[in-house]
C-alpha cells in the first residue's frame, strides 16, 4: 500500500511540473518580435509594447508604470496617440544595429518568486569592425508569475556599467528626470 502511495504521489508531482507556466515563455515572444523588427524584412516594427502584448506578457506593476510613462513621449505624437516613453528599442537598448545573430535565452532558478531569464545576442554582427562584430549583448528579464501565467516584471540591460532597471526608468520619466 505505500508503495502506491508513493507511486501515485511521484506522479502528481510530476503531472503538476509538467504543466507548471515556462518562464521563459513572454520573453521567447519579445525576442521573437525583436529578433523580426531587426531582421531588415519586418514590414511593420512591431512595438512589444502594444496594448495586447502590454496586458499579456507584462506585470500588472510594469503595465502601470508604463501606461504612466507614456504620459510622456520621447517624442511628439498626434492627436491623443500613446506615446512611447523611450525613443529606442529596451530591448537591444539601441535605435541602430543589425539583424540579430546568435540568440540565447537561458533562464536560473526562481528566487523569492522572481526567474531571472538571460538573454544573449550579436547585435553588430553585419559590421566590418571585429571587436564590434563579435561584440555580445546582455538583457535579463524579470519574470513573475501572476493569475497562474508568466508574466515580464522588469527589464535589465546589462553594460559595462552594470544593470539598469527598466521599471527605474519609467519611474524617472515620470518623475520628470
Amino acid at each position: 500500500m505505500r508503495k502506491i502511495l508513493l507511486a501515485t504521489a511521484a506522479t502528481l508531482l510530476f503531472s503538476c511540473n509538467a504543466f507548471a507556466a515556462d518562464p521563459t515563455e513572454p520573453v521567447k515572444k519579445v525576442m521573437d518580435i525583436t529578433v523580426k523588427n531587426w531582421s531588415g524584412e519586418a514590414d511593420d516594427w512591431k512595438y512589444i509594447f502594444d496594448e495586447d502584448l502590454l496586458t499579456t506578457l507584462f506585470s500588472k506593476q510594469f503595465v502601470t508604470q508604463y501606461r504612466e510613462a507614456s504620459k510622456k513621449p520621447a517624442s511628439d505624437v498626434e492627436n491623443s496617440d500613446k506615446g512611447d516613453p523611450f525613443g529606442y528599442d529596451v530591448v537591444t537598448n539601441s535605435q541602430d544595429g543589425c539583424p540579430l545573430q546568435d540568440v540565447t535565452i537561458v533562464p536560473t532558478p526562481p528566487k523569492d518568486g522572481v526567474t531571472d531569464v538571460t538573454v544573449k545576442f550579436k547585435l553588430w554582427a553585419c559590421m566590418d569592425e571585429a571587436e564590434m562584430k563579435a561584440t555580445v549583448d546582455q538583457v535579463n528579464f524579470d519574470v513573475v508569475e501572476e493569475d497562474g501565467k508568466p508574466v515580464i516584471n522588469d527589464i535589465h540591460r546589462v553594460g559595462d556599467e552594470g544593470r539598469d532597471s527598466l521599471l527605474q526608468e519609467m519611474a524617472n520619466i515620470i518623475k520628470g528626470e
